[in-house]
């Protein structure tokens, strides 16, 4: 029988300081220059020293989806991990291919770096689970830089500043939206991010084998209802779901009517016994919270909140 281990928390990363250092990397889909330009800008107007490493701009030569080649994607994270100058590392976009660099990243030298901040969601769920799972630490599932999202709403650009600054600020998430699709009150770890990212880590060095003691946080953009509930069958198959302590829903953006995949959230996670909070407030929709991932809380779906039992940051 295989023993299914409790998450427990995660190691922390200093929170940053005016004047802190912030490397914007593209490890997935490429990014335009002009709205990495205006990304820079908005974190620079927070007296943040940002720099876009050298590849961050390109486009692979024959998969255009991605961001430069795999090499140089991931030159460009380490190179900014490890360096001891640096204080966070933020990703520049989402899209496509995190997971073409994972395995090509020195685990051993960024571990030796310490423990910073990274942020990111959506395609970047990979790297969340990889700097979780080899390298212990927490990280904020927030926005990207050169998102349109980021760009132009300021509330979601008002949460990420707050995480990263002042993270005592930021123990009880929510939105207005957030209702109960399960209720009740569950203890846990943060956990989780893009559906389709989790799903396809399962069988590769970084898939999950257990969620025991979670709090997951589910969200996905552009994935129709019977492909959320073929993501969700294969999970509960897989037996990841086995020992959840609750679920946090973020936004389905383009997923089609809500209605239809509010539809199939409850027929597929609402037999987990566990509390089930939906529309939190995080993911693809504007706007959008930062949330921790790796960190002890509490979820209470009737409230429609998540408290961070510490501040994400120390």
């Amino acid at each position: 029988m295989t023993t299914r281990t409790t998450l427990t928390p995660l190691t922390r990363p200093p929170r940053l300081r005016p004047g802190a250092r912030v490397a914007v990397v593209a490890p997935s889909g490429p990014v335009a220059e002009e709205r990495l330009q205006v990304g820079l800008d908005v974190l620079r107007g927070w007296d943040l020293d940002a720099v876009a490493l050298p590849h961050a701009v390109d486009r692979h030569p024959t998969a255009r989806y991605l961001a430069g080649t795999d090499a140089d994607r991931a030159r460009d994270l380490q190179a900014a991990w490890c360096d001891p100058g640096v204080d966070a590392v933020v990703c520049a976009r989402g899209g496509y291919g995190a997971q073409r660099v994972v395995d090509l990243l020195d685990w051993d030298a960024m571990r030796a770096a310490g423990p910073k901040v990274f942020v990111g969601f959506s395609d970047a769920t990979a790297l969340h689970e990889a700097f979780a799972l080899r390298l212990g630490l927490v990280t904020l599932h927030g926005p990207m830089v050169g998102a349109a999202a980021f760009l132009k709403d300021t509330a979601t650009q008002d949460a990420l500043r707050t995480a990263l600054f002042a993270p005592e600020s930021a123990r009880v998430l929510g939105a207005g939206t957030a209702r109960p699709l399960v209720g009740g009150r569950a203890r846990g770890v943060t956990v989780g991010g893009c559906l389709s990212l989790l799903t396809a880590g399962l069988g590769t060095p970084d898939g999950r084998t257990s969620l025991r003691g979670g709090l997951l946080l589910l969200e996905d953009v552009g994935e129709e209802p019977y492909r959320i509930d073929r993501m969700l069958t294969q999970l509960l198959r897989a037996g990841l779901f086995d020992g959840v302590a609750g679920v946090a829903l973020g936004s389905w953006e383009e997923c089609g009517p809500y209605g239809a995949v509010r539809a199939v959230l409850r027929d597929r996670l609402g037999g987990l016994g566990v509390p089930v909070v939906e529309e939190l407030g995080f993911g693809h929709g504007t706007p959008a919270l930062t949330v921790p991932l790796g960190v002890p809380a509490e979820l209470d779906a009737d409230a429609g909140v998540l408290r961070l039992a510490e501040p994400a940051l120390r």
